[in-house]
Formats: C-alpha cells, structure tokens, sequence
C-alpha cells in the first residue's frame, strides 16, 4: 500500500552527499613565532627563558598588545623577548623576507619588524638619555655641599647693633634679616661705638660658613671673634655704609 511503513524510501550511502566545509587556514606565524618555532621552544620554554609569563608570549606573537598595561611595558616585554631569543639583525631581515628567500611573508611582516626596531631604538633613547644627562651633570661644589650642611636660617640666632648715630638704622638691618632671610632676630639697638664705617657680620669660632651665608644675602663681609661659646650666634653691626644707604 502506498504509504505504508514498507513503502517509505531509505536513504542509502549512494544517496548521501556528505559537505564538509574546507579547514580554517591555520594562523600565521608572527616574526617573533616563527623565531620561537624555529629553535625548538614551546610558548612555556619561551616565557621561562624570557621570565614572562606564558599568556605574555602569546599576545607579543599575536601582536595584541592592548593586552600589557601599557603601550611602553609592550615594547619593553618585546625587547627583553627577542632578547631571549637571541635574534640577530640577519635574522631579523630573514623573517621581514628581506633575504629574498621567502616571499611568503607579507608587507606588514616588514611593518612589525621595523615597529619593533624603532621602538628598541625608542627604549633605547628613553633609557641613555638620563645616564648621559646625569654624566653630563656638574658635580656639586664644595661651597653647595656646605651650603646643604648647614642649619636653616630660623635656627641661627642674629643680634644686630646700630653703629653709627643715625637712628632705626638697626631696626631697618633686623627687619631685613628676620623678613626676608628668616633668621630668628636676638637683641636689637645701639652699639657700644657710633663710629663703624663699613657693616659686618661678626661670628664666633667654628661659624665661619654660617657668618658667610649671612653676609652674602647682605652683600657685606665677615669678621671673626676671638672668643664665643655658641656657634649659632651671630651679631651685625651696621655701619655708614649701609645706614646711609
């Protein structure tokens, strides 16, 4: 009967078209794989000899580089790859098909090459420019060193003496080294003598540089005491030379 069970068509194997769809094309092998391929190493072997880590490896061959931190830990992790690889120039042309051997190898092949040279250049400036400013540097003079020895100005006690008869003439010194210098003022007013011509600073034993500080922002000269018991006193004497002025 027509329909019945024994009636209904089987497909047999002359009646099956089997479409199997053709095979992805493998990947292309980046410069840095096919340099990796070619002495024998694994992704893994790589990164330990690299001291990076496996996932690393695979995005410096896959040219993924949004996956580092940064665009310069990228190129660093490049360098230090290659590096480990031992990847010499001749070797680097070879897998650019710079040789003429191998026309397999696209333009952008060349392009990734030629990005990795200049940012090995890139690094390279990044990483000599500061040593060659820091050979550059002037050393710092003995007069600096002393000047980073010493304590700060509020630290130094000041006492500043009018020694001539025109009056404030003290007052106007002691404004001028407490303002500012920033010293820390002791006492202020007439010297013993009216008679000084030219202002000094006057410094006990051992306070030579302290005294020369001082005298330097004042535009005056130093005189040292025979005697004195504290190193971070000073005294100022003005004379005409600076109460006229």
């Amino acid at each position: 009967m027509r329909g019945s069970a024994a009636e209904t068509p089987r497909l047999t194997a002359s009646h099956l078209e089997v479409v199997v769809p053709p095979a992805a094309p493998a990947p292309e092998t980046s410069p840095l794989g096919a340099a990796r391929v070619r002495r024998r190493l694994t992704v893994e072997e790589a990164a330990v000899r690299a001291g990076l880590a496996p996932e690393e490896i695979r995005s410096l061959e896959e040219s993924r580089i949004y996956r580092f931190p940064s665009v310069n830990d990228a190129i660093a992790a490049t360098i230090v790859y290659a590096q480990a690889l031992g990847i010499t120039g001749r070797e680097a042309r070879g897998l650019a098909g710079l040789d003429g051997g191998r026309s397999g190898f696209r333009w952008r092949r060349l392009a990734a090459v030629v990005a990795f040279l200049a940012a090995a250049g890139v690094l390279g400036w990044f990483v000599a420019v500061p040593q060659l400013r820091d050979a550059v540097t002037p050393a710092p003079s003995a007069a600096a060193l002393a000047e980073r020895q010493l304590p700060p100005p509020w630290e130094i006690r000041v006492d500043v003496f009018n020694g001539t008869e025109l009056p404030n003439a003290a007052t106007v010194m002691a404004n001028e080294i407490a303002g500012p210098l920033a010293y820390r003022l002791g006492t202020v007013e007439n010297a013993e003598r009216l008679d000084y011509v030219q202002t000094r600073v006057y410094y006990p034993p051992g306070s030579h540089d302290l005294a020369k500080r001082l005298a330097d922002d004042l535009g005056v000269q130093t005189t040292a005491l025979p005697t004195g018991d504290d190193a971070n006193r000073l005294v100022v004497i003005v004379g005409l030379d600076r109460a006229s002025g």
